[in-house]
Formats: C-alpha cells, sequence, structure tokens
C-alpha cells in the first residue's frame, strides 16, 4: 500500500514502515544485544530514521525502508516503559513430526527496498553502529523470484489483506494505549528439500498448497498449508496477518528457504495458525508442506511506533543505576590508599589482596 495512503493509527503513534509496498529485495538482521550493550542500542533507535533517508534520498522510487523490533528479554533491559500487553518469548511448538523451535533475538531488521545495494548499505551501517554492542544470531538476503513466487513453484502472499482491512489486522489501537500504532512480528527460517518436493506431481504439490500452480486459484483442499492458515473468530469472520515473505537461497551450498515474516495487531493470530501447521487439527493433521520445509529459526517480536523509536523512553532504574556505579568506580580507583594497606573506608577497608 503507499505510504501516502497509510491510515492514521492516533495522535502521536505513527507507525513504522510496515504497511508499505512489498519490494523485491530485502535483509533481514536478528541480534542480541550483550551485556553492558544496550546503550549503542538506545543510541541508534532515534537515528535510524535518519540513516534511512540518507540512504534513500538519492533514490526515493528504491523505497528503501527499515521496521525495528524488540524481543520480549531486551525489553525491561532498554526501556523504563510499560511492557507492551502481549510481548512474550517465541513459544516453541512439538508436533508428532515436526518442531517451530525458538531461537534466541533481541532486536529485528526488516531491511526492504526495489533495489539490494541500498539494503547492504543499511544494513551495514546499523551493524557497524552496533559493532560490539550486539551477537549477530541470523542475517537472510531474500529477492524477489520470478512472478512474485518462492522457490516452491507457488505465489506467495495472495491473501494479504489491504487498504483499513491491513490498518485493522496489523496495528494495535485503543486496546493497549501506551502501543497504539505498534505490531507485532514473528519471523521464521525454513529451509526446503527442493530435490524431494520436486520429484511430487504438481496436481500433489497443489493439494499440500490449496492453490493451483499456475494460476494461483485457490482450492477445495482441507488440510492444505491454505486451509490451516485460514484463522477465523467464532462468528466466522475471518482474521488476517500481512505477510512479506521473501526467498532466499545459495545454488552453490544447495541452501534453499524462506524468510516468513507475518506482521499482526496481536501475535495470538500467528501463533493459531503455526499451532494449525505443526500440532495439526483433526482430521487432517499437520501442515503436509512441512515434510518439505524445516523450521530452523523462530522468534517474536513488538515493533514500536515510528513515534517511540524517534524518542525513546530513558533506560530502567537498575540500568541507570549500574551506569553511575561504573561511571563512579575509575574515580574510586585513582584515590590515593592509606599507608596502613587499608582502603579507607572505616572498619570496612581490609584490603582482600594478600
Amino acid at each position: 500500500m503507499p505510504s501516502e495512503s497509510l491510515p492514521e493509527a492516533g495522535p502521536g503513534s505513527e507507525p513504522q514502515s510496515v504497511l508499505s509496498p512489498l519490494t523485491s529485495a530485502s535483509i533481514f538482521l536478528v541480534v542480541t544485544v550483550d551485556p553492558g550493550g544496550e546503550q549503542a542500542v538506545r543510541d541508534l533507535l532515534p537515528d535510524i530514521a535518519g540513516l534511512q533517508r540518507a540512504f534513500g534520498f538519492a533514490a526515493p522510487e528504491a523505497v528503501l525502508s527499515c521496521v525495528t523490533g524488540v524481543g520480549s528479554d531486551a525489553w525491561d533491559r532498554l526501556f523504563d516503559y510499560p511492557r507492551p500487553a502481549d510481548l512474550h518469548p517465541f513459544v516453541p511448538l512439538e508436533g508428532a513430526r515436526h518442531r517451530a523451535p525458538a531461537t534466541p533475538g533481541d532486536l529485528l531488521f526488516h531491511i526492504r527496498a526495489t533495489r539490494l545495494d541500498l539494503c547492504f548499505a543499511l544494513a551495514s551501517e546499523i551493524m557497524k553502529r552496533l559493532r560490539g554492542a550486539v551477537t549477530l544470531q541470523d542475517e537472510v538476503q531474500g529477492f524477489k523470484y520470478l512472478d512474485t513466487r518462492d522457490l516452491m513453484g507457488f505465489v506467495d502472499g495472495t491473501e494479504n489483506p489491504v487498504g483499513d482491512d491491513a490498518s485493522d489486522a496489523v496495528l494495535i489501537g485503543d486496546e493497549d494505549p501506551p502501543h497504539a500504532g505498534g505490531s507485532y512480528v514473528i519471523v521464521q527460517k525454513y529451509l526446503h528439500d527442493l530435490d524431494s518436493w520436486n520429484q511430487l506431481p504438481v496436481e500433489a504439490q497443489e493439494k499440500i498448497i490449496g492453490r493451483t500452480k499456475a494460476t494461483n486459484i485457490e482450492l477445495d483442499a482441507p488440510g492444505s498449508h491454505v486451509a490451516l492458515n485460514t484463522v477465523t473468530d467464532p462468528d466466522g469472520t475471518e482474521r488476517d496477518i500481512l505477510r512479506d515473505n521473501m526467498p532466499f537461497g545459495s545454488p552453490g551450498s544447495g541452501e534453499f528457504g524462506t524468510y516468513f515474516i507475518g506482521y499482526a495487531r496481536t501475535p495470538d493470530v500467528t501463533e493459531q495458525m503455526l499451532r494449525n501447521m505443526f500440532l495439526g487439527v483433526a482430521p487432517t493433521g499437520h501442515d503436509k508442506i512441512l515434510d518439505f520445509s524445516t523450521a530452523v529459526t523462530g522468534t517474536l517480536f513488538y515493533v514500536p511506533s515510528a513515534d517511540f523509536l524517534d524518542d525513546p523512553p530513558g533506560p530502567p532504574a537498575a540500568a541507570t543505576t549500574a551506569a553511575t556505579t561504573a561511571a563512579a568506580a575509575p574515580a574510586a580507583a585513582s584515590l590515593p590508599r592509606p599507608a596502613d594497606g587499608s582502603l579507607g573506608i572505616g572498619n570496612l577497608n581490609r584490603s582482600t589482596t594478600p
């Protein structure tokens, strides 16, 4: 959806570019924050929008953007601010045949454009700013494949909501006022066994996916990937998420896959889809696509509003106290030691050094 048609999310709660149009290139970075690296992260967040403008200025048609997400474990380390109501660690799933693992992730940077070089430039600058403060957990470069197909040969993202439906499905509203304009996102990296998949007849592939391969027409196929990812309320209203999945791969190493990324107003919708896929639904069982596609990562992030990132809250009180103590330590260490070898602090003055 073009940026000029983005819906209003409420005063002071301008969303990040989660509703931007799908692009032909992307880079996904997932990192964990090292102990002591919190301030470097807080220093970077207000600058991301400016970095995006700087690299994208000469090529506005490339629609460079970056969506930043924060994981559950990092939130209380970074901000003195109420937790988002639905923020929690990714819930791993253990099905009868397949599993969805939970993997580490404190920050997600979803960088996208119509030019990979711009994604690369922005990703490089972000990681440069965070050098020594974070540990890279996963990096994937995604690309548009043929006519918006995944590497299994099917069109992806057909049922994405648009317009007001996208806003309603993705952006937090008055149910969590401190986080209005935010969103939640779940990411998973799937590796495909394309040799086995391509040995299946097209008709068998179509029954597994739930769509025709050539024309992308939805089929009446109980237990298909499409059917299991259709989640409805008790009144029959379908609950949507916004996918921006991207193929990735390396012909040399033979690693091929899909990077799943799903934005939603509440993670419960995506989590129900995953439960359907991995745990199965009677009488059809698990999603048969998992017999050919293995999840190797899984992380949940909260995506703050753009206003939140522009002026993030201060650090937690504990972090402020620790920083003050650390700053005072060198000064204390430089004080002259009394001649008797004590530390000069009354009865607690004996050195532990022999």
